[in-house]
């Protein structure tokens, strides 16, 4: 790898083309952290024939390979010839080759409206090749990575085409691939396997034109997580109405923290055509509280509504409801779950596993939550706060030992909901702070929740689950209901199809170390590895004023 990076240096020194399998241009990772491939001029033997089909095949299906990430063109008509020219004697040139003057349209740089071509449309060269390049398409180019393209996509090419020997040394005999967050040595299977999962996530997030209702200390991390290939920052508005109107004028949605999102805004966004897609925290979030100003790790973007929300559809219940998984996809999912639970992860990340004392009686964990938080505003149905969930414990367990755990950010002083210890213990045998939720989940035998994640880590942990409010893994068959009904969730799900759809399918992760976007996974082996964010004065601002606020009773906002 080493004599392949000095060479790849002379190479881009001298102008020869990049990899067809590269990575995207990520505006805040440097380009040698980011890369999947470098140039190798030291030719391997000959590939199997085999391999380099089912290449191909994983190529095309997945839709990556040269500068997949750049905005995508409206399909053209079958039967057009596209010419993708860099000037206009090339275009002309290139016209007189294919011996076409009608049904053409040209990709060509600015300025080519000025050309003296007979083309019927001419589209921007800084597009996205696979969506001009497919069966019934005819491209006469002289540019080698489009005819390459070209051939995978299985569009027609004016002129000789690449040969198989040529597309087979563009993918193995001239390419050295490395997995981005290992630096180890990968092979173009890898390749082709994360550029896919980037290429998903790119087209997810590609119609957000604008962000609104973002504190001032995530901004960043959300611009991360939503860039799709764009050439300039995603918009930022401090009001709503300046985010309806900069959403409208890129033609996009308008991204919105949950806490932000206003009957008015709403009106207006609706007024405008403009669709809201709501951002969230996602459930392996990081390492420490939101409340201390630590940016996530991972977001959820919710077109639908969001997944705490019962009442509209969210993206995350109609996974849950109309998705049909694989097998693949399902052992994966059972993998990540027996991954969580053995290393102690929760949203805000992990603790070692602690060995579970001998029980001599039923143990039951109750969790209090933020009170005025979103999710409990929205799906906590009738249950009155954090001492009326306990109540309502005790009341189905009388002879249970419970133990009741506040939230960590009630008990740091930020948030309301705070149970004062007489008060708990009148329900509750015992108030636990100190031991980590994942040890305590290790020696209950059951839990009860309002629409605490709690819930959904006890069901992976295979234990019984009582849900007293309708939390987005209530409904399907796995919990114990006492909340209000959730009619739309008729479908039966296993642990493993709940899990591949909340933890695979629904969120967004980026890792820490490269910043690149990434799979649950490799985050899991960050928090693992003991990656720790590097503590920042307004962190310490922040925990201070927890301090201060939880020693006079108050909560701040």
């Amino acid at each position: 790898m080493g004599r392949c990076r000095a060479q790849a240096a002379s190479r881009r020194m001298s102008g020869a083309l990049p990899p067809l399998l590269r990575s995207p241009p990520f505006p805040w990772v440097k380009p040698a952290t980011a890369a999947v491939s470098t140039q190798c001029p030291l030719a391997p033997a000959a590939p199997d024939p085999a391999r380099v089909a089912s290449l191909i095949g994983a190529i095309r299906k997945a839709r990556v390979g040269g500068a997949f990430w750049l905005p995508p063109a409206d399909p053209l008509p079958s039967g057009t010839l596209l010419v993708h020219a860099t000037g206009e004697e090339q275009a002309h040139r290139l016209l007189a080759r294919a011996g076409r003057g009608s049904d053409v349209a040209l990709c060509a740089p600015p300025g080519a409206k000025s050309w003296d071509v007979p083309v019927a449309r001419i589209l921007p060269n800084a597009v996205d090749p696979w969506s001009l390049l497919r069966p019934g398409i005819t491209l006469a180019s002289e540019d080698e990575e489009w005819r390459l393209i070209a051939r995978i996509a299985g569009a027609a090419i004016a002129g000789d085409p690449p040969s198989e020997t040529a597309l087979a040394d563009a993918l193995l005999g001239r390419v050295a691939y490395r997995d981005p967050f290992t630096r180890k040595a990968a092979n173009a299977e890898d390749a082709v396997a994360l550029l896919d999962q980037w290429r998903a996530r790119f087209d997810a997030h590609r119609a957000i034109g604008a962000c609104a209702g973002m504190a001032w200390w995530k901004k960043d991390r959300i611009g991360q997580f939503l860039w799709a290939g764009r050439d300039r920052p995603l918009a930022f508005a401090d009001d709503a109405k300046s985010g309806v109107a900069a959403a409208a004028a890129s033609g996009g949605a308008l991204a919105v923290w949950p806490s932000r999102v206003t009957p008015a805004l709403l009106a207006e966004a609706d007024a405008a055509g403009v669709p809201i897609v709501r951002i969230e925290d996602g459930f392996i979030r990081s390492v420490g509280l939101g409340a201390n100003l630590l940016p996530p790790f991972s977001i959820v973007a919710d077109a639908g509504g969001l997944y705490y929300d019962p009442g509209p559809e969210s993206d995350l219940e109609r996974l849950l409801q109309t998705a049909d998984m694989t097998p693949d996809l399902l052992a994966r999912a059972d993998r990540l779950a027996r991954l969580i639970v053995a290393r102690g992860i929760s949203k805000y990340g992990s603790a070692p596993p602690a060995p579970a004392p001998p029980r001599t009686r039923r143990t039951v964990l109750v969790t209090g939550q933020v009170e005025d938080d979103l999710s409990v505003r929205k799906a906590g149905g009738d249950v009155a706060g954090n001492l009326d969930l306990l109540r309502r414990a005790r009341a189905a367990e009388p002879d249970a030992l419970i133990l009741f755990k506040p939230h960590p950010d009630v008990d740091a002083g930020h948030r309301v909901g705070r149970v004062a210890d007489a008060d708990a213990l009148a329900f509750a045998d015992q108030v636990v702070r100190s031991e980590a939720t994942q040890s305590l989940l290790a020696r209950v035998d059951a839990v009860h929740v309002l629409t605490s994640l709690v819930g959904f880590e006890a069901l992976m942990r295979g234990l019984e689950t009582h849900v007293h409010g309708s939390p987005f893994y209530a409904g399907w068959g796995l919990t114990h209901d006492h909340g209000p009904p959730l009619p739309r969730r008729t479908r039966t799900r296993t642990i493993a199809e709940l899990v591949a759809a909340t933890l695979i399918l629904y969120p967004l992760y980026q890792d820490p170390v490269t910043g690149l976007p990434c799979s649950p996974e490799i985050l899991l082996d960050r928090f693992a590895a003991g990656w720790k964010p590097k503590p920042s004065p307004i962190v310490f601002a922040r925990r201070l004023q927890g301090r201060i606020y939880k020693l006079f009773g108050r909560a701040t906002s």
